[in-house]
């Protein structure tokens, strides 16, 4: 195969704190960067970027503006900054890992879509963006050359949905890190110590949104703590995200307000430790594509409860105990 020069969104390669999406971009393209140092790569950004995110002699970085946080700007500059570059650079492919490409250019295109959360639960999204991905999503899916996908349930989902044919879909199931692993009995102690006093915890970690379901898992907290009497706190893991209104109006008058330990944004270094020391893991999450805290805490052999009817069964293996959300 001859040297390819290989075009990739990396928007979110964030300088400030990374989550899904980035997370996701960054562990995958540090590996693809490594593994393959004889083709050239060229990374696109909407904003200045931390030179640690060229992961070798062989990457270079480009800002393209705008900074593309809503949906008119999305539209731009996937379009319009995108294509120019391509062209410019005379790239032979263009991946994109969050969801979206570019309608306007000839290069063909890797789309990774995740999951089509936004058609099962339209409530857990903002108006713009849950019209953009509706009208948007099934035209990039079509546009690309190829789609990769997280599990075999985001495929069939986007074969029923979008008619898509099955073979133009790859199933590429996330990795977790080499740094979610079981910890001894003193770090687990030093890591209770610091988040709930020393007392064992329920863990929930992912952004606070409606998707989520914690409203009910507060409710489901709420009759665990009634009728067991029981010390186990519960410590939800994430940056407060978006409509959160109902959330935190219940937690205002809640009856066991004490024992819930919201710890904001959590760098992956302190997540696994706080994910290898809970008493269990809880994912109450509607509808997920993959379920990345399921797998990083079974890698730390921390058991796992969350909710049936999506890809969450598929990632546990059936080793997980299941609910209704």
């Amino acid at each position: 195969m001859r040297p390819m020069i290989v075009a990739v969104n990396t928007r979110f390669l964030l300088d400030t704190h990374l989550e899904g999406f980035g997370y996701f971009s960054r562990e995958v393209l540090r590996r693809m960067v490594q593994q393959h140092p004889e083709h050239q790569f060229h990374f696109f950004f909407d904003r200045p970027f931390l030179q640690d995110y060229l992961f070798g002699p062989n990457v270079t970085g480009h800002v393209l503006s705008p900074q593309a946080r809503h949906p008119l700007l999305w539209k731009y500059w996937f379009d319009v900054a995108v294509a120019r570059r391509l062209r410019r650079i005379g790239a032979d492919v263009f991946l994109s890992p969050d969801g979206q490409c570019s309608l306007t250019t000839r290069v063909p295109q890797c789309l990774v879509v995740h999951d089509l959360g936004f058609l099962h639960h339209p409530e857990g999204y903002q108006k713009s963006h849950l019209a953009y991905y509706k009208h948007f999503t099934p035209r990039f899916v079509r546009k690309a050359k190829t789609v990769a996908t997280v599990s075999g349930f985001s495929k069939a989902d986007i074969v029923t949905k979008y008619g898509t044919a099955p073979e133009k879909i790859s199933v590429v199931y996330n990795g977790v890190k080499e740094i979610f692993r079981p910890f001894s009995f003193d770090e687990k102690m030093a890591v209770k110590e610091e988040y709930t006093g020393g007392a064992e915890y329920f863990l929930y970690t992912g952004a606070i949104q409606p998707r989520k379901n914690l409203v009910n898992l507060l409710k489901a907290y709420s009759v665990f703590k009634r009728r067991l009497q029981s010390s186990l706190k519960l410590v939800l893991a994430g940056r407060l995200a978006w409509k959160n209104d109902e959330f935190l109006e219940l937690l205002k008058t809640y009856k066991y307000k004490e024992d819930v330990v919201l710890t904001g944004y959590v760098p992956e270094e302190e997540l696994a430790p706080l994910t290898a020391s809970a008493y269990a893991a809880v994912y109450p999450s509607y509808f997920e594509g993959f379920g990345v805290p399921v797998a990083e805490a079974m890698r730390c052999g921390v058991p796992v409860l969350t909710t049936k009817d999506s890809a969450m069964e598929e990632i546990s293996g059936g080793a997980a105990l299941y609910f209704d959300p």
